[in-house]
């Protein structure tokens, strides 16, 4: 399997960070003891994000999003925050571990994303495919997102755990496509799997022709699978701005939770057609949840989850330290957590 290359090195991060302090960057509040109100931010295509969610609810009172285009994957969109192209992102756990480990400085302050009985990533093949386990994937194709990110981490786990040894593993060849090009991809037989998961993966499977090989929650049960960050500068100086997003998040999370699906829809459908990005409304029918339980409240498990894959690939050396990577102290709802469902 291939390896990704690290986001950035240390020393380039050092220099990023110089970079950006000289620059000012996007962060810069009007005067002194004034905090941003602004936020830039990169979004997802034909979809609704948690802070647009917040935003249209209410819940971001007195703070702006400043939409600067669309993300093209987890790693990208947090190294956009490290380097002040814009103010937060959002990304696979492992890619923030990643990304902080090479010397940025960035924290995780909500859970954003996750996988449930009814949201999850799937890993898909033809219905006549001859591939059936995982030793068939040697030698193989796979279509993920990116490099470095969840996708990468699930099928390393599942090939190792399925008896596959690290040669072998190497030799399934990870294909970097557009999630909304991977269902045709797999169908062309440009790839031999695929990755898909919420609403394409429902679109695809109401289509017909792909059959599942494994997915993550099988795999893992219920998990959060990232994190939004912001940088340590930004949030030092905007603690009020970055405790209003949080709690924002948080609640946009609960309100997806607790509203009936018919109203989730309809609420992302109006925020879709009503932001003129000409998108397509399409894949919302096939909506079934947020995926993120217990407020976005984020625990050392949901590290400790991938410090294996971390090792395996030598992306991390030593022993994982969860505290160092995130806080709740900005979510005014982890007060008020329930029990963790059991995966």
């Amino acid at each position: 399997m291939k390896r990704f290359l690290p986001l950035v090195t240390a020393a380039t991060a050092i220099i990023l960070s110089m970079t950006v302090s000289a620059c000012g960057g996007p962060a810069t509040a009007s005067g002194a003891g004034e905090e941003v109100t602004t936020l830039k931010y990169q979004g997802s295509a034909n979809s609704v994000t948690l802070p647009e969610l917040a935003a249209d609810l209410g819940y971001l009172d007195g703070l702006t999003l400043e939409w600067v285009g669309n993300t093209i994957s987890g790693p990208q969109d947090i190294q956009s925050a490290a380097t002040a192209q814009t103010d937060f992102g959002g990304a696979f756990t492992g890619a923030v571990v990643k990304l902080a480990d090479a010397g940025a400085k960035i924290t995780g302050v909500v859970n954003y994303y996750g996988s449930d009985t009814k949201t999850f990533t799937g890993f898909y093949v033809p219905e006549d495919s001859p591939i059936r386990t995982a030793k068939d994937l040697i030698g193989k194709k796979i279509g993920v997102n990116t490099l470095g990110g969840q996708s990468e981490a699930v099928i390393h786990t599942y090939l190792l755990h399925n008896g596959l040894s690290e040669a072998e593993i190497k030799q399934v060849q990870l294909v970097v496509l557009p999630p909304n090009d991977t269902e045709q991809a797999i169908r062309r037989g440009q790839v031999d799997a695929g990755s898909l998961g919420s609403v394409l993966q429902d679109r695809a499977l109401a289509t017909g022709g792909l059959r599942s090989l494994f997915t993550d929650v099988e795999f893992f049960g219920s998990f959060p699978g990232g994190q939004y960050v912001f940088r340590d500068d930004f949030i030092k100086a905007n603690p009020t701005t970055v405790r209003t997003f949080t709690t924002g998040v948080a609640k946009a999370i609960e309100w997806e939770t607790t509203t009936p699906r018919a109203d989730v829809i309809a609420r992302f459908t109006k925020i879709i057609q009503s932001r003129g990005r000409k998108e397509s409304t399409e894949t919302l029918q096939y909506w079934k949840s947020v995926g993120v339980p217990n407020k976005g409240i984020i625990e050392d498990a949901h590290f400790t989850l991938w410090a294996d894959y971390l090792k395996d690939a030598g992306l991390i050396t030593g022993e994982l330290t969860p505290s160092k990577y995130y806080t709740n102290d900005f979510n005014d709802l982890a007060s008020t957590r329930t029990p963790a469902a059991k995966g």
